[in-house]
């Protein structure tokens, strides 16, 4: 439901309480997201356009949108590809064409030579010189004046079944009911004067209706400070729900984990390496919370190679020294069976038993490890979203951890979550991403969770160099790849497509499989992509990590989770059509040794100004935030969280990269205005209607 819910005491008013609204119109709104008069006053104009003067037909130039005056000098019927009325319009300063494809009778008899008219439209080039196709008009009697309009007229978004005219008199009906009270200014005064907030009435007024010297250019950017007062009431509503959410779940309760050391000591002894300064902070962060009666809720961000399953071990370990289990859930088969290899490793020689559920274990083997999972005997469970299933019961599920959190949607989340609940406790919860996401992003779409962030890279590492270079100097790069093949190193070859389907992107991966082979038949080449049995991916990317493949060609399934340190370059065909998170991620599958490394961006020419603009940082930058922040900014949060998390990115009003710096007065006004139930409430209400219930499950 869209903006314009019930404020602290004015009841709804269903827009059927407009004049002319009956119930066929009043469901055609609801397509809209228009229930009541609420909901039209905050159903804003995506654009405006200037019918304030009339503009001389001699100054016209293609493109220019605006109100023209004149007399009809001729009217025809033209018999082109299409029959059109065609109507030549004069006002002493040039000429123009009308054009009417559609028309009728008695609209071709209005029209007729002699006749005064004026209309609205947009000017292109014609046939005959300028013209306007279908503009909208109105005929003038001779003795006649017409005002212009008064202020800028707005431009709706609309559905089927409801022209521009319609929704503008429904909204200028809607705005005789602001002075009665019918929208509340729920920001109280004090804030407003300290952030220097407009009155909320006064801000729909003006954005309904813009005097004439509005700041068109800051309508359109959406920087009006009545626009940002709106997108600061819409962060605040939306900032409030996520804190609801986490108040909620901590309400719970949680079980307490002390660190005993029992476990994570020799762990962390038999490791063959040392961690990170920044891995034992963040592993500290982890170890405090879990050690609290509240649900931990923390997100743990970290580049490509810095180390997370470590810290993932370590908590799970302190929850397994206090006699329960701990869940890692993983978004691909690739990338649980892998988490599942390293903690089976990692934890068997510690007397720990790790069991294994995703979609493909099936028969008596699934029937044995439900068993047990649902006995305890299972310590410590890895899995796909296959963990969700209503089969799956736990005997003491106390900790949490989802890997690469943007793939899965917030109620799978917290679905798993449920799975370790009783009636006084829920699980602890450790959220982890290779992902890098932008501070503006976390302080919005992850307000409910607390951030940590690995931010140092294990010694050892080189750093990658990345090569951008057009595919007509593709026999180039073959022979790159067969050098490097010689030299004992390993190859990636990824293939991406920009259709959506999952044929064609295989397809493509499988021609080009054959022609490398063709290309290079001294070298063993291997293919995997999405269309594959999950069992025959595992156990090529299995040959390739044990070096029984030197190239493997792929689609991007190969982004998360593959860690092979002997794999040093890696060709990435057509990165143009990817964001540059996943452009990262994929990158960081190679730079996992200690030999220099090499990405190869083989663009397809001409490269529009954004993509140059997006290989360039690629090519300049190794840092996943710089990268993110860029990626943010020409791909907007939608794209950068994944699309399941697009669900609560769903903003009316504000925009996360342009109105970033509300963010930080956002989170202070939440913590007053959380103090206040009812006033939090109205707000949540009035942006995100029944959508702030997603915390439900």
């Amino acid at each position: 439901m869209p903006p314009g819910g019930s404020s602290l005491g004015t009841g709804l008013r269903p827009v059927t309480d407009l004049k002319g609204v009956g119930t066929a119109l009043a469901l055609t709104l609801q397509r809209l997201g228009i229930d009541s008069i609420q909901d039209l006053l905050f159903h804003l104009p995506l654009r405006y356009q200037d019918r304030t003067r009339i503009l001389p037909i001699g100054s016209l130039r293609p493109g220019d949108e605006g109100v023209i005056e004149g007399t009809i000098a001729a009217s025809d019927i033209v018999m082109g590809r299409r029959r059109a009325l065609l109507c030549r319009l004069q006002d002493g300063t040039g000429t123009l064409s009308l054009r009417f494809f559609h028309f009728s009778a008695s609209q071709k008899n209005s029209l007729a030579a002699g006749v005064r008219v004026r209309c609205f439209g947009e000017v292109r080039p014609g046939p005959a010189g300028l013209e306007i196709v279908h503009p909208e008009y109105k005929v003038i009697a001779a003795d006649g004046t017409v005002a212009v309009e008064a202020c800028l007229t707005p431009v709706y978004p609309l559905t089927e079944g409801l022209t521009q005219s319609r929704i503008r008199s429904l909204a200028l009906q809607a705005l005789g009911w602001l002075d009665k009270g019918i929208v509340e200014d729920l920001i109280p005064e004090t804030l407003r004067q300290q952030w220097k907030l407009p009155e909320l009435r006064q801000s729909i007024r003006y954005l309904h209706q813009p005097p004439v010297d509005a700041d068109q250019q800051g309508l359109l950017a959406g920087t009006h400070p009545a626009q940002r007062r709106l997108a600061f009431e819409e962060l605040l509503a939306h900032h409030l729900s996520l804190l609801q959410i986490r108040h909620r779940v901590r309400e719970q309760g949680a079980p307490k984990l002390k660190a005993t050391g029992r476990f994570s000591v020799p762990f962390i002894e038999q490791l063959p390496f040392a961690l990170t300064q920044a891995q034992l902070r963040v592993a500290r962060e982890v170890a405090r919370d879990l050690n609290m009666p509240v649900p931990m809720l923390r997100l743990v961000q970290g580049d490509v190679g810095s180390g997370k399953t470590v810290v993932a071990a370590l908590a799970a370990l302190q929850a397994l020294e206090n006699g329960a289990q701990a869940a890692v859930m993983a978004p691909t088969e690739i990338l649980a069976e892998q988490h599942f290899n390293n903690f089976s490793q990692w934890l068997e020689p510690l007397g720990i038993t790790v069991a294994w559920l995703a979609g493909k274990v099936k028969g008596k083997q699934r029937a044995r490890e439900l068993e047990r999972i649902a006995s305890g005997e299972a310590q410590l469970v890895v899995g796909t979203h296959a963990l969700f299933q209503e089969e799956v019961r736990f005997a003491n599920l106390a900790l949490v951890v989802v890997d690469e959190q943007h793939r899965f949607g917030v109620h799978q989340r917290l679905s798993l979550r449920e799975k370790g609940r009783n009636r006084e406790q829920t699980p602890h919860q450790l959220i982890m991403t290779a992902t890098p996401i932008p501070r503006t992003l976390t302080m919005s779409a992850y307000a409910d969770l607390d951030c940590s962030i690995i931010d140092e890279l294990p010694p050892g590492r080189t750093p990658i160099n990345t090569v951008v270079i057009a595919d007509n100097r593709r026999d180039q790069v073959v022979e790159r790849v067969r050098n490097a093949c010689r030299e004992g190193r390993q190859a990636y070859w990824v293939c991406t497509l920009i259709e959506e389907s999952e044929a064609l992107q295989c397809q493509a991966a499988e021609v080009t499989a054959e022609a490398l082979r063709e290309a290079l038949p001294e070298l063993r080449i291997g293919l995997v992509h999405g269309r594959l049995k999950a069992v025959e991916k595992v156990q090529i990317m299995a040959r390739f990590k044990a070096a029984e493949l030197d190239l493997l060609v792929a689609t991007t399934v190969i982004e998360v989770g593959v860690d092979v340190p002997n794999a040093s370059l890696m060709i990435i065909e057509n990165p143009e059509r990817l964001g540059l998170a996943q452009l990262h991620q994929l990158r960081g599958r190679v730079g996992r040794g200690s030999v220099e490394s090499f990405c190869v961006l083989m663009y397809h020419a001409p490269l529009s100004q954004q993509g140059r603009e997006r290989l360039a940082v690629m090519r300049e930058s190794t840092d996943g935030f710089r990268i993110a922040e860029k990626d943010l900014e020409l791909r907007g949060p939608g794209e950068v969280l994944g699309t399941r998390q697009t669900g609560m990115m769903q903003f009316r009003m504000a925009d996360l990269q342009r109105d970033a710096d509300l963010l930080p007065r956002v989170k202070r006004a939440a913590a007053d205005i959380e103090q206040r139930p009812l006033l939090s409430q109205a707000l949540i209400r009035r942006w995100l209607g029944l959508g702030a219930d997603y915390a439900h499950v």
